[in-house]
């Protein structure tokens, strides 16, 4: 292949086939009209590669088991056992690998499963094209197109690469996946474009992944693959940074809390003891016993199987988890920015109203490709509604039928839309062509902006119109009311049409009447021209609209009693998205409306001032993909948590740099879901707001396991800064303290990642979104717990070697008295402000069993002669562990005491701002 022509072909794929004409493309890419041969086309497709986006593949399954590895926690675990190991205590350092070893079995079960789950969802279907090749019509994989090959296109073909159209006919091409906008755009070979066009006013191209919808054309291939304009949005998502979920923001900042906390307490205690005069060896072993106690071991299999729960209750609502933190994520955010079209919109365009001369607009019931519904008129309407829907039927390319047992449908969207409008007044389509045969027609084009058909209707013509209605009204002398056909008021009409643009409806206007003709074209294929259309009858408008996702208005209404802002950003008209925004609710006033050319022109003037026209916006119109890009990275230095929502490869920059990124399973390219943490398999937006509440379920679970490990590791720090500063012996060995922590207190919280919702997650206001893991209430409880488990624990132990306990003896009580505590901490933790007797035991069976489990297993360690040795371990009377659990249940009345306070408190504080302002 010439280097002249490689150079051609990338100044071609560099967006310059839309500024040449046809015969200049041919010559550009070395093609022809009977298209390449084949030896020429192997040869190009051994130099371009196949036509497809590459991607990479689900990660196998030792690549996932070692990413659950990369956790802040799992380095301090790591730092604790080399120091167990180095002072030759074996058992604490298996201990910690042992853990490590099931949190990253769990988490790599969990995540290799959801990743099956996403691949699973990709399209498994070979798409085809017919394709010219040796001067003849071949039907090829789209994977084998080239450069220079010509295609062949039809009304419903998906195009299989960018082309340049050379001949159409009446070509209408959905690019909704593309550039947001729902309606088809109309497409002409002819036109020579300036080199600078945006893309979606390249009337002569068509581009890979969207849908003709009309017409029959012919084009030659100008990109493939990666080279497309569908391929260049995949490409970008390289360089558009993804950002951290709140989660793991938040166990960042928390984890490098701990570290600092355990440094100092390790430094000062370990400083204080060789003061003292303690031994190296003793040191070290303090410094052991202090980070054994005061990092939360169990933190990352707890965490781990809380998402993983979470994560499997998200599955069971329709939504599948490509992440495991994504699970807490979506509870996190603050703002949803969700395209329109398929995601709070059907994407099916539908007749809602018709507009009668003289008449006010009536309602078309029902919605979606079913002639399910009526329309709502009084019976002195019925005729003209007759009328006009025998019209539609008549002026019309589409199908639509009962194909065994379902309803099928084929061609234009507003074809098809004015086909199911025309079977709720009882007209079908295949009994008007018997009675009125179709003879001519004037196909639609953009210059022209109407299409007509003539039949012939007993023994006469018949010209039925349909159209923009400034094309339209010029060919009417009349129009059809009740009176019968009278003159025309333009004005009237015109009213009309305008009460249902502004009410976002697409505006169709309907005429028909009789044509004269002489004899000899009665009997013939007539010459029907834009002449014959006059003195018509105008018989109503149609407006039409892609209706709304029937649960879309109350999963909104949700999300804003959840307290988050709900914006909408696509690539539409302003008119129609505004209309749209207002029925779902969070959009009123044209002042809450953003276009992209406002955008670009005050992103010139820097992030603020984008910031500003970002913050007061809640409907953001005729945007490109890359201004997507910009609101979400807005939104995010406002403060918010962002989710976005979406389904073509226009969200898919947007989706990878949002905080959390939900696609659509069914509708949603490729591209969008393999850019998202989330994908709803149903397309429901109201999957999104369970989602949202399984998220928060989630979250305060993690919150629950974390309360419970680091409260008891506090109180187990300060054990022994008490012990330390009164010159008592270590209270507890690090194996003791291993046991305690990954033993008998992991049971509990693994057992707590189960715990259900307490009720009301949607009535709650989101998190502000810099509140740290451990907030004013956690801070509180956490401190109330642990100093009285310290200092109740301090007493035991030294009143216990006052009155003649050994130290073995003594360590056994205090070891016992840890245990009872986290049993009831396990309870107490249950719910932040709710009384544990409101909170039945039987609603999480796992959590009690598993408190009952824990205190037997330690009763069992005290009488088995191997472990009890290597725990240090004494079997203990009845008395005895009645007495221990009497202190212990002090833990639970101080908890409902500070519980009472709290809700005493939050009754009296004024409500708290959700959102960042």
């Amino acid at each position: 292949m010439s280097a002249e022509f490689k150079d051609v072909h990338r100044r071609l794929a560099s967006d310059g086939a839309h500024s040449l004409t046809a015969e200049q493309m041919y010559a550009a890419l070395a093609s022809t009209h009977k298209g390449l041969s084949s030896a020429d086309a192997a040869t190009r497709l051994a130099e371009y590669g196949p036509n497809e986006l590459p991607h990479d593949p689900p990660p196998g399954v030792w690549v996932v088991f070692v990413r659950q590895f990369r956790n802040p926690l799992v380095y301090i675990l790591l730092i604790a056992a080399a120091i167990s190991a180095a002072m030759r205590d074996f058992s604490d350092a298996g201990f910690i690998f042992a853990v490590l070893l099931v949190n990253a079995l769990i988490g790599s079960i969990q995540e290799y499963g959801a990743e099956r789950s996403a691949e699973a969802l990709r399209a498994l279907t070979l798409a085809r094209a017919y394709v010219v090749r040796d001067g003849e019509d071949q039907e090829l994989p789209a994977s084998e197109l080239v450069p220079g090959d010509l295609v062949v296109l039809e009304a419903g073909s998906k195009i299989p690469a960018d082309i340049r159209l050379t001949s159409d006919a009446g070509v209408e091409i959905d690019e909704s996946l593309l550039t947001g906008e729902s309606l088809a755009v109309s497409k002409s070979a002819g036109v020579v474009l300036p080199s600078d066009a945006a893309v979606a006013d390249r009337k002569n191209m068509a581009f890979a992944g969207t849908l003709m919808t009309r017409g029959r054309a012919l084009g030659v291939v100008v990109s493939t693959g990666l080279r497309t304009q569908i391929g260049k949005i995949a490409a970008s998502l390289g360089s558009a940074d993804a950002t951290k979920p709140p989660l793991l923001v938040r166990m960042d900042r928390f984890t490098h809390r701990i570290a600092i906390a355990v440094g100092v307490a390790v430094l000062l205690l370990g400083g204080v003891s060789v003061a003292r005069g303690s031994s190296v060896g003793e040191v070290f072993l303090l410094a052991v016993a202090l980070a054994v106690s005061a990092i939360p071991e169990g933190l990352p299999v707890a965490l781990t199987v809380a998402l993983s729960i979470g994560a499997r209750r998200m599955g069971q609502r329709k939504v599948i988890a490509r992440r495991l933190v994504a699970v807490e994520s979506l509870g996190s955010c603050t703002f949803i920015a969700s395209d329109k079209t398929g995601t709070l919109t059907l994407n099916e365009l539908t007749a809602r109203r018709i507009a009668l001369p003289q008449r006010a607009a009536l309602e078309i019931r029902g919605h979606g490709m079913r002639p399910e519904g009526e329309i709502a008129a009084p019976a002195e309407d019925r005729p003209l509604i007759q009328r006009l829907c025998t019209a539609s039927a008549l002026c019309n390319d589409g199908f639509f039928g009962l194909r065994e047992g379902s309803w099928v449908n084929h061609g234009d969207a507003v074809d098809v839309a004015l086909l199911v409008m025309a079977h709720k007044a009882g007209v079908q389509h295949a009994a008007l062509e018997g009675s009125h045969p179709r003879i001519a027609e004037i196909p639609f084009e953009p210059e022209h902006r109407f299409a007509a058909t003539l039949h012939r209707e007993d023994g006469q013509l018949l010209a039925v119109v349909k159209g923009a209605g400034e094309r339209v009204l010029p060919m009417c002398s009349t129009m059809a009311t009740r009176r019968g056909d009278v003159p025309i008021v333009p004005e009237e009409l015109e009213r009309a049409a305008t009460e249902l643009a502004q009410a976002g409806y697409r505006v169709l206007a309907i005429a028909a009447g009789a044509v004269q003709m002489d004899a000899a074209a009665k009997e013939s294929a007539p010459l029907f021209t834009a002449d014959h259309l006059r003195n018509l009858v105008f018989l109503g408008f149609v407006g039409m609209i892609d209706p709304l996702r029937p649960d879309a208005k109350d999963a909104i209404a949700s999300c804003q009693a959840a307290g988050i802002q709900v914006a909408m950003v696509t690539g539409d008209h302003p008119v129609t998205a505004l209309a749209i925004a207002q029925e779902l609710g969070f959009a009123h006033t044209a002042d809450q409306v953003v276009t992209g050319p406002v955008l670009a022109r005050v992103a010139q003037q820097g992030s603020e001032a984008v910031d500003a026209l970002v913050k007061q916006a809640r409907v953001f119109a005729r945007v490109e993909p890359n201004q997507k890009l910009q609101i979400v990275q807005s939104l995010t230095r406002l403060g918010h948590f962002v989710a976005v929502t979406g389904d073509g490869a226009n969200d898919a920059p947007a989706l990878r740099a949002a905080h959390i990124g939900v696609a659509m399973g069914e509708r949603g390219t490729d591209v969008a879901r393999e850019s998202a943490d989330l994908i709803l398999t149903d397309d429901h937006f109201a999957s999104i707001v369970a989602g949202v509440e399984e998220g928060r379920i989630a979250y305060a679970n993690v919150r629950k396991v974390i309360y419970l490990l680091i409260s008891s590791g506090l109180a187990e720090v300060l054990l022994f800064v008490l012990t330390t500063a009164f010159g008592l012996p270590a209270p507890l060995w690090p194996v003791q303290l291993l046991w305690l922590n990954l033993v008998t207190n992991g049971i509990q919280d693994v057992a707590l990642a189960f715990e259900p919702g307490e009720g009301g997650e949607l009535k709650r206001p989101p998190r502000p979104p810099k509140e740290p893991i451990f907030n004013r209430i956690m801070v509180e409880r956490t401190a109330v717990s642990a100093v009285l488990m310290a200092l109740i624990a301090f007493t035991a132990y030294r009143w216990m070697l006052d009155h003649g306990w050994s130290v073995p003896q003594a360590q056994n009580g205090v070891l016992l008295l840890l245990v009872l505590f986290e049993n009831i901490q396990a309870g107490n933790i249950r719910s932040e402000t709710a009384s544990l007797f409101t909170l039945g035991p039987l609603r999480n069976r796992l959590l009690l069993f598993g408190t009952l489990t824990a205190q037997a297993l330690h009763i069992a360690a005290m009488h088995l002669p191997g472990l009890r040795d290597v725990l240090h371990l004494q079997p203990i009377s009845l008395s005895q562990w009645l007495v221990t659990l009497a202190l212990a249940l002090s833990l639970f009345a101080v908890s409902e005491l500070h519980k009472l306070l709290l809700r005493r408190r939050e009754a009296a504080a004024p409500t708290p701002r959700s959102t960042p302002r």
